[in-house]
């Protein structure tokens, strides 16, 4: 499919056109498609640089969210629809940002993954399902950029062309398996989960934050990643674009004495102006001058249960009970043909296998398991096999 039914829709980009907009999709019937484009890697954060909607009896609509940045008007005319997304858990903090929540939805990738798919993404899910091929090429550019060029607004458009016809086609196969019922809890939980909180000590995410062992190195990651944040947020640039994660884990681990050594390091290298090069020794050198009691401690409060390859050591028992319960779940996943976390997600497994109910019977079991947040039919499915497990 080369090109949208009615070709590429006009962007919207002010407000006249976008109370029209919203006329003809309150007037449009069924559910309606919902996309988003975000920025990342090119960008500081994951706003919405593009929102496209597709719906029967208003057809499909590019909207700028930069131009229209208060898009409730339109949230609110679709809040009796159900807004079919793919992965909606990633488009849904975007989408929330400008005012648009769904009160219900069908997530296109989650069902590809209950009904046992193997391959989920919307190209793959479209071939396989409709027969349709699309064109794929434009998924990891700069949606900040203006004007957006042509082919990308192509892609964009053919990307809710198809996603109500396949919704409904996901809808059949997901009742002739008998889990529809399944998905359509998972769908509530995805549409009634509250906003995330926000991450505590995001710094501790750096990637290759393992080859960092001692807390005045820690400081150090921890200075240089929230001095790169500023900057990437005051100039609206990935992190990334402005410090690479692997640099700051160089500068922690070498602890350079001043800014001819820090120069010396890998990623601060003759492209880094003096001046750069100086606000990063500096964030080193403010690491370097906190008293021990400031400094971070290794490794997060840990909550819940230890690392499973602890176990055997820790608690011989709890260890026995864990890989009872895994080969339970394995196998009847594999008899459900979904993946194993679609099933019931690891952490609860290892909650539940470390502090088992003190009666273990399909009723407590049951209750953690909803305790953790399992849906219904999850209970139903995975309560005889962890009981079983248990009780070994």
């Amino acid at each position: 499919m080369l090109e949208p039914r009615e070709g590429i829709p006009p962007v919207i980009a002010d407000e006249d056109s976008l109370a029209r907009t919203i006329a003809a999709f309150a007037a449009g019937s069924g559910p309606v498609a919902v996309d988003a484009e975000r920025a990342s890697g090119y960008r500081y954060g994951q706003r919405a640089y593009l929102v496209q909607l597709r719906r029967q009896g208003a057809g499909s609509a590019l909207i700028d969210p930069v131009a229209c940045s208060d898009l409730s008007g339109l949230g609110e005319a679709l809040s009796d629809a159900e807004w079919v997304l793919h992965a909606a858990t990633q488009d849904l903090p975007c989408l929330r940002e400008i005012g648009m929540v769904p009160t219900q939805l069908f997530d296109t990738e989650l069902a590809g993954r209950l009904a046992g798919f193997p391959r989920v993404g919307l190209g793959a899910m479209v071939e396989s399902v409709l027969g349709f091929v699309l064109e794929k090429g434009h998924s990891a550019v700069d949606w900040s950029t203006r004007p957006l060029p042509e082919p990308w607004l192509r892609y964009a458009a053919l990307d809710v062309e198809l996603l109500v016809d396949l919704r409904d086609a996901l809808e059949k196969e997901l009742d002739r398996q008998g889990k529809l019922e399944w998905a359509r809890q998972e769908f509530h939980a995805i549409a009634s989960a509250p906003p995330p909180e926000p991450r505590k000590d995001p710094w501790r995410r750096t990637s290759g934050m393992h080859k960092v062992r001692r807390r005045r190195q820690l400081a150090v990651v921890r200075e240089l990643w929230q001095t790169r944040d500023r900057i990437a947020q005051r100039r609206d640039v990935s992190p990334g674009k402005v410090l690479s994660d692997a640099a700051i884990v160089e500068a922690s681990l070498s602890l350079p004495a001043n800014v001819h050594a820090l120069a010396a390091l890998n990623g601060y290298g003759h492209r880094m102006g003096r001046r750069q090069l100086e606000q990063w020794q500096a964030a080193v050198d403010r690491a370097k001058a906190l008293p021990e009691s400031q400094l971070p401690q290794p490794g997060q409060p840990v909550t819940g249960p230890p690392p499973p390859r602890a176990w055997a050591d820790k608690d011989p028992a709890a260890a026995a009970r864990l890989s009872a319960a895994r080969a339970g779940v394995s196998a009847l996943a594999e008899r459900l043909n979904m993946p194993q976390e679609n099933l019931i997600t690891p952490d609860t497994v290892r909650r539940v296998c470390w502090e088992p109910p003190a009666v273990v019977d399909a009723e407590s079991v049951g209750a953690a398991l909803a305790g953790f947040g399992a849906r219904p039919w999850q209970v139903e499915q995975v309560t005889p096999i962890l009981v079983a497990a248990l009780s070994a």
